[in-house]
């Protein structure tokens, strides 16, 4: 199967939000999804509308000082991991497949490091400024599946954004 990347434009916190919610509508247990983009690109705001859709009552922060932030109480499970602080030691530390294993739904920032480690199916999203501005909300997002269940769930939540707005 193709893989096909797609590209959004986002122009608020409240898209990004969206975006996070139509992502978690269309999710199942364990789908994969991998956050890139520079500091403030909005990838916890994404995933606090993901979360937030879930059920999940408590505020989702980035866990970049924890590495991993466990949410079991909505729908269903959220594992939300930051490794942009992870040195090579750490990566021993958390068994992904293990977080995979469960009937959650695995959201990684900064998953470069452990490139080599990904299964073959996930949805990459990769989050881009539009401008220079600091306070602008402006981003271009790509969805880029790799398999054919991330490519269906890209569909999906693609379907379920356009609707929203």
């Amino acid at each position: 199967m193709g893989k096909s990347m797609t590209e959004i434009a986002i122009n608020s916190a409240e898209q990004m939000q969206k975006l996070g919610q139509a992502l978690a509508k269309s999710a199942k247990p364990h789908d994969l999804l991998l956050l890139k983009g520079d500091l403030g690109a909005g990838k916890t705001t994404m995933t606090q509308g993901f979360g937030r859709e879930l059920g999940i009552r408590r505020p989702v922060k980035s866990p970049t000082f924890t590495l991993v932030r466990e949410y079991r109480e909505g729908k269903m499970p959220l594992f939300h991991m930051d490794f942009y602080r992870l040195e090579g030691d750490d990566l021993a530390s958390i068994d992904l497949n293990d977080y995979l294993a469960e009937d959650g739904v695995v959201i990684i920032e900064w998953p470069q490091v452990i490139s080599s480690n990904l299964p073959d199916e996930y949805l990459s999203l990769i989050l881009k400024r539009v401008d220079d501005s600091w306070d602008s909300t402006k981003r271009v997002v790509t969805l880029d599946p790799h398999g054919s269940r991330a490519s269906q769930w890209a569909e999906d939540a693609l379907k379920i954004y356009q609707e929203s707005e």
